[in-house]
């Protein structure tokens, strides 16, 4: 498999150096997005996967904001704190694996739907190889969802994130996916309503960005 090279090594680092596994080796079972954020991405899922898919959530936790009363073929997960997944009502089964360590998915070729990454995508260093992966695992017409918002941890963050803005965020992701041989993806970035007494008020909730690569059919 050839990966093309888009971030060179400075763009790569992180101010936090050490293990990501010690990072996560604390569950958080907390919402890092707020509702407003959630009921869009919801919604987006329940827009571009189709029932019965195969659905790969990539750098999952404890949720994985699929619509509750759609059922899917199966629902894979991964991430790095074992009893987030294991809480994860979605997922029929899932695995743990350091992806800024170890790229190489263990998924069969062309066998997932739809794979999912939900602010997660902003702490890989090594995303060409990721983008690689992905292009190698999904069917055609199989698509990737990259969503994300203005958060993240800092420290965590490769300097290619942390140094860009939204507009810059959406078009790395955009890039790196382009390299790998994804057909141009389609981009979303909306400012979602604070729920509650706060949208009377016109109060804002966390922006909403997502790209959305489709595999081609060749």
């Amino acid at each position: 498999m050839s990966v093309v090279r888009v971030l060179d090594d400075a763009q790569r680092f992180k101010l936090d150096g050490s293990d990501d596994a010690l990072f996560y080796s604390e569950p958080r079972f907390v919402h890092h997005l707020d509702s407003s954020f959630r009921d869009r991405l919801t919604a987006l899922y329940r827009e571009k996967i189709p029932p019965c898919a195969n659905v790969l959530d990539l750098m999952s936790s404890w949720v994985s904001h699929l619509p509750e009363d759609v059922t899917y073929d199966e629902v894979v997960g991964h991430g790095l704190n074992a009893d987030e997944l294991e809480a994860n009502q979605r997922l029929d089964r899932s695995w743990v694996q350091n992806l800024n360590k170890d790229q190489i998915l263990p998924i069969p070729d062309s066998s997932i739907d739809a794979t999912l990454i939900v602010a997660g995508w902003q702490y890989l260093q090594q995303p060409e190889k990721i983008a690689a992966e992905l292009l190698r695992i999904t069917r055609p017409k199989g698509q990737v969802i990259v969503a994300f918002s203005n958060r993240m941890f800092f420290s965590k963050a490769p300097q290619i994130w942390t140094d860009g803005d939204d507009g810059d965020h959406l078009t790395y992701v955009a890039e790196v996916l382009m390299a790998q041989g994804w057909p141009k993806p389609e981009i979303i970035a909306e400012q979602t309503r604070a729920g509650g007494v706060m949208a009377l008020l016109g109060g804002k909730g966390d922006p909403f960005f997502a790209v959305v690569a489709t595999k081609s059919l060749i």
